[in-house]
């Protein structure tokens, strides 16, 4: 990948939250568009670390308490470390993981999603979610993961950009589909109900750059999760689910953005 092809010209959503979260993989107009954001929702940052938190919990509960060996994530991101593949084969060394994502910056700096564990593996698929057939039926994700075996689909802060002319829900459940039984669903996603005016104003930040969102309520949330088996404690804001004690920010409701959930496929 060419930095030729990367457009660093226009603010892009993964560049975003890479920045206000702290990290280095961002540009000048990464910069000011999350400036922006901040502007209008100084609690910004804490929404984006607490959401980030949630998904290193979800992660560990699966690897740990679930058992869950295999991953598959799909909106990867650009590499914050603890990735997934650091936290599940802290766990248990022999766990694959195969990250997705259409974001040529992802794919540049993807080397930092394959240094996993001797006894692991993990890969890196360019495709975009909203062609789920392209992620199953790829040599990444086959040659990765073991069909026969359960498989912890991640779906971590994306689908907010999905409008409803993609159907969100009819995506996820078509990755969640051709999993075996036992397979798990593990999301966060974005919604207004906490601070509707601040949120409202950073959506149409995000819409002025050519990223609109469609956010959602608790009701639209649990669509995604029809058919599953919900472990406690259900659909929560993300700062409210399993809680571990290791932050050390302060985290009002209001500040909060996301609902975040994890839930079994029956079988």
């Amino acid at each position: 990948m060419t930095a030729d092809a990367i457009d660093t010209g226009h603010a892009h959503s993964a560049r975003i939250y890479d920045y206000i979260i702290g990290g280095r993989n961002h540009f000048p107009a990464d910069r000011a568009a999350g400036d922006a954001m901040v502007r209008e929702w100084p609690a910004l940052p804490v929404h984006m670390r607490a959401n980030r938190d949630f998904m290193n919990r979800a992660v560990r509960y699966l690897a740990e308490e679930a058992g869950v060996r295999q991953f598959l994530d799909i909106g990867t991101g650009i590499p914050t470390s603890p990735n997934i593949h650091e936290i599940a084969q802290s766990v248990t060394p022999g766990a694959r993981v195969v990250y997705v994502d259409n974001d040529p910056l992802v794919l540049a700096l993807s080397r930092g999603l394959l240094s996993g564990t001797p006894e692991g593996r993990t890969a890196y698929l360019q495709a975009d979610m909203r062609d789920p057939a392209a992620v199953l039926d790829a040599p990444a994700f086959r040659e990765t993961l073991d069909p026969g075996e359960p498989v912890a689909l991640t779906v971590i802060a994306i689908v907010h950009f999905l409008l409803d002319e993609d159907d969100a829900v009819g995506i996820v459940r078509r990755l969640l589909e051709p999993l075996p039984g036992g397979s798990w669903l593990a999301m966060s996603i974005g919604t207004a109900e906490f601070a509707p005016n601040e949120v409202g104003r950073v959506a149409r930040e995000y819409a002025a750059r050519g990223m609109p969102m469609r956010l959602r309520g608790l009701a639209e949330a649990e669509e995604f999760f029809t058919g599953l088996d919900l472990v406690e404690p259900g659909i929560v804001q993300v700062h409210k689910w399993r809680p571990d004690g290791a932050g050390t920010e302060v985290t009002r409701d209001e500040d909060i953005a996301m609902y975040g959930a994890v839930a079994r496929k029956p079988g």
